[in-house]
C-alpha cells in the first residue's frame, strides 16, 4: 500500500495534460484488485448534532484519513456525518433518492425538486421512497438558514421518514488546493469538479444501507408522475440479468438508478479519482469497470433538468431533455434477450440496436421473403403491449414495406442459436409500423420469442428503428 500511496502523491504533482491512458491503466487495476475481496468490516458512522465542535486536521491528515480505508472498497468510508433533519430510520426502504446541493450564484431549484418528488407520488410510492439531501456547503450559515426553510416546507415528510438532511464536515474532504489542471481546465473549476466528487461520495456512502436500489438526481430537476411505479416495473422486467446503472433521464448525473450493494465501491472510487475528471465521466469507467458495457437507458425521461443557471459560477445552463414526458408512466421495459437476423447487416448497424434504449437502430440490406429478426427472452415473459418502428425522419423509404408481427414458444436447439418452434401472428406491418396492445389477453402462453418476418422482397433497405415492449407485472407488484 505504501508504493500505491507514493504513486498517488507523484500523480497529484505531475501536471500532465492529457491522463487518460494512465488513468484507465490506473482504474483498472485497483478495481480488479478490489472487485474479488471479500466483504470487510463496516466502520459504523458516528452522527452528531449540526453544532457540535469537531478537531480540524491539516490537510495531509485528511488525505490520509479520507483515504485510509481504500483497500476495502466493500466497506463504508468513516465519515462523522451530522443530520440536519430527520433521524435515522427503523427499517430499509425500496429506494433512496440521493440530492447533493451547495449555495449557487444564481438561482436556486433544491425546495421545488424535493417539492416535485413528493408531489409526484402517490401516497403508497412514498413508504418505499426515502430522499437524502447532502447539503455540501462550507459555509455553515448557508446550510443552517436552508435547513429552517426545508423543515417548515416539509415538515410531515421528515416526521414520516420520508426526506433526511445531512452535512460532511469540512475536515473529512481532501486537499482541494494544488490539484491537476486535467482538460486545460482553470483552477477554480477544477476545484469545483473536483469537490463535487467528494460531495456525491460521501452522500453515496450515507446511503449504503438504507435501501435496496438507490437512485441519482440533481438538485434542479422535476419529476414525472409516480416515476417510482415506472421505475420499479424496469428492476422487475430486469430480474435474472446482471447491470450497474440504469439510466431515466440522458443528461449529466440526473436519473441514475445502482443497486445499493454497489455504493460503496462508487464512493470509494469517486474518492480515488476526485480530481481526474468530472463526476459523469468517472461513471462511464466504474460502469465499464464493472462489466456493463452498453449503456442502459430508458424511455420516456423520467427526470427533467429545470435549472436555468449552474452551480458553477451561475453560468446559464439551459439543457433540457428532450426524451422527458410528465406522464410517462407508460415507459416501456424491454426485457434481457438475445437477437438474431438473418438479413444482411450494414457496417455496425447491428440486431441489437433496434432494441437499445439509446438512439441507435438496425439497419440491413433490402430484405427478401422469409427473412426474419428474432428477439429470444433470457426467460418466458408475459407481455402487454408491443410497438415496432422502421424507418427514420431522414430515410423514410427504408421501412419494412410488407411484414408481419409474430410470437412465439417452446424454445428448443438450433445451429443458429436458440429458437422457438412454434408461432403465432399478432398482425401485419401498415405504413412501416405496427402496435399491438393487449397482447397478453390474446396469447395464452408466455412469450418466449418475438419474430419480425419479411413477406415480401424489396429493393430498399431496412431500419428498424425502435422495439419497445411492454411487459405484464405478477399480481403481488
Amino acid at each position: 500500500m505504501r508504493l500505491v500511496w507514493k504513486s498517488l502523491d507523484k500523480m497529484r504533482c505531475f501536471r500532465k495534460r492529457s491522463t487518460i491512458p494512465f488513468l484507465g491503466v490506473l482504474i483498472t487495476c485497483l478495481l480488479f484488485l478490489n472487485l474479488y475481496m471479500e466483504d470487510g468490516y463496516v466502520l459504523e458512522e458516528d452522527k452528531r448534532p449540526l453544532r457540535e465542535t469537531s478537531m480540524h486536521p491539516s490537510h495531509t491528515e485528511r488525505y490520509v484519513h479520507t483515504f485510509r480505508d481504500l483497500t476495502n472498497f466493500s466497506g463504508t468510508i468513516n465519515v462523522t456525518y451530522r443530520y440536519l433533519a430527520g433521524t435515522p430510520l427503523p427499517r430499509k426502504k425500496y429506494l433512496t433518492i440521493g440530492l447533493s446541493s451547495v449555495k449557487r450564484k444564481r438561482g436556486n431549484y433544491l425546495m421545488e425538486t424535493i417539492k416535485s418528488i413528493f408531489d409526484q407520488s402517490s401516497y403508497e410510492e412514498l413508504k418505499e421512497i426515502v430522499v437524502v439531501v447532502h447539503l455540501a456547503d462550507f459555509d455553515l450559515a448557508w446550510c443552517e438558514n436552508l435547513v429552517q426553510d426545508i423543515s417548515r416546507k416539509f415538515a410531515h415528510h421528515i416526521i414520516a421518514g420520508h426526506l433526511l438532511v445531512i452535512h460532511a464536515p469540512e475536515e473529512y474532504y481532501p486537499s482541494l488546493d494544488g490539484l491537476k489542471r486535467n482538460y486545460n481546465d482553470p483552477e477554480d473549476r477544477v476545484r469545483f469538479r473536483s469537490k463535487q466528487n467528494v460531495d456525491y461520495a460521501f452522500l453515496l456512502n450515507f446511503c449504503t444501507n438504507l435501501s435496496d436500489f438507490y437512485m441519482m438526481l440533481e438538485d434542479d430537476v422535476r419529476c414525472s408522475r409516480n416515476f417510482l411505479t415506472s421505475l420499479k416495473k424496469v428492476v422487475t422486467s430486469r430480474e435474472g440479468s446482471y447491470w450497474v446503472m440504469l439510466e431515466f433521464s440522458k443528461l449529466g448525473y440526473i436519473g441514475k438508478l445502482y443497486h445499493s450493494r454497489d455504493l460503496p465501491r462508487l464512493a470509494h472510487f469517486l474518492l480515488m479519482f476526485y480530481q481526474e475528471m468530472p463526476c459523469d465521466w468517472l461513471l462511464i469507467h466504474f460502469r465499464d469497470l464493472l462489466a456493463q458495457k452498453d449503456v442502459i437507458r430508458f424511455k420516456p425521461s423520467l427526470f427533467q433538468h429545470m435549472g436555468y443557471y449552474s452551480s458553477y459560477k451561475g453560468a446559464e445552463n439551459k439543457l433540457k431533455d428532450d426524451d422527458f414526458e410528465e406522464d410517462s408512466i407508460d415507459i416501456p421495459d424491454n426485457p434481457p434477450a438475445s437477437l438474431y437476423t438473418n438479413i444482411h447487416v450494414f457496417e455496425n448497424y447491428d440486431a441489437t440496436k433496434a432494441y437499445s434504449s439509446v438512439d441507435e437502430y438496425f439497419w440491413g440490406k433490402p430484405p427478401s421473403t422469409g427473412d426474419f429478426f428474432v428477439i429470444v427472452f433470457n426467460k418466458s415473459t408475459k407481455i402487454s403491449k408491443i410497438k415496432i418502428v422502421t424507418g427514420t425522419d431522414d430515410r423514410q423509404n427504408d421501412i419494412l414495406h410488407h411484414g408481419a408481427l409474430e410470437v412465439g414458444e417452446k424454445l428448443v436447439g438450433t445451429k443458429r442459436g436458440r429458437q422457438c418452434s412454434s408461432y403465432i401472428t399478432l398482425g401485419e406491418f401498415k405504413y412501416g409500423n405496427i402496435e399491438v396492445q393487449d397482447v397478453d389477453h390474446k396469447i395464452a402462453f408466455d412469450i418466449e420469442c418475438v419474430r419480425i418476418v419479411v413477406t415480401a422482397s424489396q429493393k430498399e433497405w431496412l431500419i428498424i428503428r425502435s422495439i419497445s415492449l411492454w411487459t405484464t407485472q405478477p399480481p403481488s407488484q
